[in-house]
């Protein structure tokens, strides 16, 4: 048997999530494998029993398009993110993440990198007013098209990807873009994440369907209605919008959400008019909301400190006598100043109260910021009103704190990231607490028709950059953050030539393919683009700890504190590979054409890892 036959090849494809799904499948109920490796549903169905819904009719969501949605999210991407150091700013420490391309093929790309590992999401998607840019919803070559459908232009001026009523597929087109996406973003979810969404009135309806049907509808948590305006205006001709909605869901029920810090009205209600030495209290009837007759255990004689007794008139006392009593020795009753009350109050303590209070459903301006801050924002940054819907940063940075509070390590993720609103929330949070969360924004390169900044991506990276400097310079340097920067990544196709199936039947056709394929890596790629595609297409998030070492006089990337070892040199050597051998990584992944026409070499290369105890040695 060659070399080559035993040697395995690292797959160019992001994570075949129907294959996941087939294999976990089979790992529950592995009585319903059939020989050719697929599920017999007929078994299955036995297995479960009346859990099996086999009627035609049942509740649920459709639309044209919807089978098309799960076919996409079933095809691996064969896109890489290509690193852009020159646009990035400290690159080779920050973990912050700036991916420019199409956020479908984006979020593929990175499931197998940050499965199960993101605590908060938070997205703006177009809210389909008929206005803004909707992505394709055709994902025949989503990849290598999304460029083009970014700011094309018909014969009238209208761009390409605007959603109107008159297209005839309005929620239709809307509801076959965010379906994959949230597909693959709940992925990234860790178990105790939660998913928060801004929407208006025109697609809230179908979101929290789509959402029912992706995370469970268990899995809701709440629709907060942001208070986005203080104002009225009179222009419109029918309602004014002040609110916006806010989507949240969990992962799963491993999610709580946080307490939020006690507002000074809250703590005002306590105060402390006896001077006791336990401080502040408020009072508390020591009432039951049930009548005498429904609690009659709760109804005994209290003695009254003027020496009468009183009994309980049209409710029950709150507790048992024996525990009456208790509260009487710890000096917790209170019957008003001058004991001119006729019904005894227990003293709740500030301090043994929760030291927070619930979220509520409704954020108000005051609490969750609203979009003349977020207008602010931008200006104080650009001085110029260069972004038309920013979301103001309090009202991110309070979806995070409700899912991680203080928490130093986490991930953010905006898939829709605009201006950069989430990163500058994230980077203004960790500034002023020393935490360490990290974001992952992704933003179309949607063109804005500007000569300063040509993209949307661009007012973005431009934004971080500046508010990176800003946050340094505050209180003289005081703050109390160190990474305040950004590694940037482009969509693009993979550094590989792949073989096209569906190419040219001809013996010139095969001619160019094998031509190809004797060095398939593309022209104008460098060897840290293949090493970033590696990276993450092995499992590894784009912002693992690399270093570069020479290794008998060449390169040699060492991930993660040498649990992988890439080489990419074009001519490899057996002693090159016994250096390599001799660190004892985890897994080792060579650049084939490193071996030339030498099976031998590949063969001695197998044997050499397998004797140090390489788990995995892969070429590409």
């Amino acid at each position: 048997m060659s070399a080559e036959a035993n040697l395995e090849r690292l797959s160019l494809k992001s994570s075949d999530i129907a294959e996941e799904r087939r294999s976990q499948l089979l790992r529950i109920f592995p009585e319903v494998h059939t020989e050719g490796g697929k599920i017999d549903f007929a078994k299955l169905s036995a297995v479960l029993g009346q859990t099996v819904d086999m009627g035609k009719e049942r509740y649920g969501m459709n639309w044209p398009g919807k089978m098309e949605c799960l076919k996409t999210i079933q095809t691996p991407s064969l896109g890489t993110l290509r690193p852009v150091v020159d646009e990035s700013v400290d690159f080779d420490t920050t973990e912050n993440i700036f991916i420019e391309g199409d956020n479908l093929e984006s979020l593929k790309l990175l499931q197998k990198a940050y499965l199960g590992k993101v605590k908060v999401i938070y997205i703006d998607p177009p809210y389909n007013t008929g206005k803004e840019f909707i992505y394709p919803d055709d994902y025949s070559e989503s990849l290598r098209t999304y460029l083009q459908y970014t700011g094309q232009v018909d014969s009238e001026g209208k761009r390409f990807g605007t959603n109107t009523e008159s297209d005839g597929r309005y929620h239709s087109r809307w509801l076959n873009m965010i379906y994959p996406r949230l597909y693959l973003a709940r992925n990234l979810l860790a178990d105790d994440g939660a998913i928060f969404i801004t929407i208006d009135d025109h697609e809230v309806d179908n979101l929290r369907k789509c959402c029912y049907e992706i995370f469970g509808e268990e899995n809701f948590v709440a629709q907060i209605e942001w208070q986005k305006r203080y104002t009225r205006s009179n222009n419109t001709d029918d309602f004014t919008s002040v609110i916006d909605h806010v989507v949240v869901f969990a992962k799963s029920d491993k999610f709580k959400p946080r307490l939020i810090e006690r507002e000074e009205e809250a703590n005002a209600r306590y105060s402390n008019p006896d001077n006791d030495p336990r401080g502040p209290w408020k009072a508390i009837p020591f009432l039951n909301p049930l009548s005498p007759e429904e609690r009659p255990n709760l109804v005994y004689p209290i003695t009254h400190p003027r020496g009468h007794q009183i009994m309980p008139q049209k409710k029950a006392w709150r507790s048992e006598e024996g525990v009456w009593k208790k509260l009487v020795d710890e000096n917790r009753v209170w019957w008003g100043k001058g004991n001119d009350s006729e019904v005894p109050n227990v003293k709740r303590f500030l301090s043994e109260v929760r030291q927070g209070m619930t979220p509520i459903n409704f954020w108000s301006h005051e609490f969750a910021g609203h979009t003349d801050d977020a207008n602010r924002e931008i200006k104080e940054i650009f001085e110029d009103k260069v972004f038309d819907t920013p979301k103001p940063i309090r009202l991110i940075q309070r979806m995070i704190e409700l899912v991680v509070g203080g928490e130093e390590d986490c991930i953010v993720l905006d898939f829709f990231a605009g201006s950069g609103t989430t990163g500058h929330a994230v980077l203004d949070m960790n500034s002023r607490d020393n935490g360490k969360r990290k974001y992952i924004l992704i933003q179309l390169p949607e063109p804005t028709g500007r000569s300063d900044y040509l993209t949307i991506a661009d007012i973005a990276k431009e934004r971080l950059k500046r508010v990176g400097r800003k946050l340094k310079e505050r209180e003289g340097g005081a703050v109390l953050s160190d990474d305040f920067g950004f590694k940037v990544f482009k969509l693009a196709d993979s550094n590989f030539s792949t073989w096209e199936t569906e190419g040219e039947r001809t013996v010139s056709g095969l001619q160019r393919q094998l031509a190809l394929h004797a060095d398939h890596v593309r022209d104008g790629r460098s060897s840290e683009d293949i090493f970033f595609e590696i990276l993450i297409k092995s499992g590894f998030p784009l912002a693992t700890s690399v270093q570069k070492k020479l290794e008998n006089k060449s390169v040699v990337f060492e991930v993660a504190g040498g649990s992988l070892m890439i080489c990419l040199e074009s001519s490899l050597s057996l002693d090159l590979i016994r250096s390599i051998a001799e660190k004892k990584p985890q897994r080792v992944v060579l650049l084939d054409k490193g071996f030339g026409q030498s099976d031998e070499l590949k063969t001695n290369a197998i044997q050499i890892f397998r004797s140090k105890g390489v788990e995995s040695f892969k070429t590409v």
